[in-house]
């Protein structure tokens, strides 16, 4: 695993400074007089792409340290199509309804070949199984599609893909966070695998991902030279959301883990439909806008993101389902009563403002 991580780290630092290259001299960046967006927090001409050296150092130590198994060909696959969409909505910024129906394709590409959630465990004991329902096929010889489980896995991947892609505003931000979640996960999958890939297999591949992100982080680190691009940012959530499946099912310790992400896309969804927004249109109100409105810096809001997910790795350890839950819950409840705090400082700041 650590022969992985390194090389799969060292990959990605050497494929990184000509990405950062070619994305000017192939006009992938992003003007900020040029390319309006609202939920951008940078300033200045940034390349983006940052997808395509993370996939490249994900691939090269894949093909070198791993067997090439009918679902690590499906998740190579899946991923390549993913970065493709990536650099196109670097280049020309795609319609997110677009981007949103191509996650559900890809997503059920890395499906067909094999990848699939039979059963997860269930938080108050046992397991919830998900394979009852089985569709068996003739084509090309013979298949069986779990109904249920195909399903729920393929909305389980476009929602890590967008809920994780989500929470890359902020420079350096992305890389820590999926970098240590991709470690926690890889350690707590050599416990148990249900799919045709070993537990060592899926171990190796978790470090492989934590070492590509970590890779690219000193050059997305404030001041970020490339940004990850939607390819960097949706392929992390993509990676994760697939790990976390590979390893029985650990979609507990990955919504732990992620909890600040997670709470964070639903509270926006929340948001944007009281608004009477689309919940696919980008705009200014994540937390770490928020956490901007109140004077923090990028550097302390990506290492506080670094901080709570290496916190939470370490409790996902050691907690059981019930446990992970609660825990779930009350960081829920918390990052909702800092949210209210910060709205009511924000009205006492512009109340205060209007009577001066």
């Amino acid at each position: 695993m650590l022969i992985a991580f390194f090389l799969s780290f060292l990959f990605a630092l050497m494929a990184t400074v000509p990405t950062i290259y070619l994305a000017k001299r192939l006009n992938l960046v992003t003007d900020v007089k040029k390319r309006l967006h609202p939920a951008h927090t940078h300033k200045g001409i940034i390349p983006r792409g940052g997808g395509v050296p993370i996939f490249l150092s994900i691939l090269l130590t894949t093909i070198i340290l791993l067997p090439l198994s009918k679902i690590i060909i499906g998740i190579l696959l899946s991923c390549f199509l993913l970065v493709i969409l990536g650099l196109l909505d670097d280049h020309g910024d795609i319609s997110p309804y677009f981007r949103f129906f191509a996650n559900l394709l890809i997503s059920a590409v890395v499906i067909g070949f094999g990848l699939g959630i039979p059963y997860i465990s269930n938080p108050f004991g046992g397991v919830i199984r998900l394979d009852a329902w089985q569709v068996t096929i003739n084509i090309f010889g013979t298949h069986s599609i779990w109904i249920l489980a195909d399903f729920l896995a393929i909305i389980w991947l476009t929602w890590t893909t967008n809920m994780v892609n989500w929470s890359k505003g902020v420079d350096g931000q992305l890389p820590g966070f999926v970098a240590i979640t991709a470690i926690f996960l890889g350690i707590l999958s050599q416990r148990f695998t249900v799919h045709d890939i070993s537990v060592q297999s899926v171990a190796i591949f978790s470090f492989i991902v934590a070492g590509a992100y970590l890779g690219f982080l000193p050059f997305n680190f404030y001041p970020q030279k490339i940004m990850p691009g939607y390819g960097g940012g949706a392929l992390a959530g993509f990676l994760l959301g697939i790990i976390s499946i590979l390893s029985f099912g650990k979609i507990g310790t990955a919504v732990l883990v992620l909890s600040v992400p997670m709470i964070d896309a639903v509270y926006t969804i929340l948001r944007r439909l009281k608004k009477g927004k689309s919940i696919f249109r980008s705009d200014w109100g994540h937390f770490h806008h928020r956490l901007l409105e109140i004077g923090w810096g990028k550097r302390r809001i990506a290492i506080f993101y670094w901080l709570i997910s290496l916190i939470l790795g370490i409790s996902s350890l050691f907690l059981k389902g019930i446990e992970k839950l609660a825990a779930f819950v009350m960081i829920g409840i918390v990052l909702l009563f800092f949210i209210v705090i910060i709205n009511r400082m924000k009205k006492t700041v512009k109340i205060v403002s209007e009577e001066e």
